[in-house]
């Protein structure tokens, strides 16, 4: 029967040592993140989460939660628009606007029938 409890203890304990290691990475993340927090306030709160861990992430969310959360949705947001110009970027011109730049440029007198066919065909295909 001790089997058992040791096993249901075991696993407990590694929850809570996998989601302390989570939030002390968090941390870590964020502290290194926020652009407007100095160097030395930075070392001050990295070396209070090496020699008093546990108190420390208590008053670092606390004290900074909600930047905490701010600078979390920032990310992901600078990350968005990046990946979005990034497709953008490699997808290019759409088929559509290319016969329509062709067609303005058939309408111009710049290129020919001929010219604005080939073009077209080059879009669709």
């Amino acid at each position: 029967m001790s089997n058992f409890w040791d096993a249901i203890w075991l696993m407990v304990s590694t929850f809570f040592f996998v989601a302390y290691l989570i939030i002390m990475f968090q941390i870590v993340v964020d502290l290194f993140r926020d652009h407007e927090l100095g160097g030395g306030s930075k070392v001050l709160w990295v070396l209070g989460l090496i020699f008093l861990p546990v108190l420390t992430a208590i008053i670092y969310i606390v004290a900074r939660g909600k930047g905490m959360a701010q600078r979390q949705q920032a990310s992901v947001q600078k990350a968005k628009e990046d990946t979005d110009a990034y497709i953008k970027h490699v997808a290019g011109v759409s088929p559509a606007q290319q016969i329509a730049e062709a067609k303005a440029l058939l309408d111009q007198g710049t290129i020919s029938q001929a010219e604005f066919d080939k073009l077209k065909a080059k879009a669709l295909g």
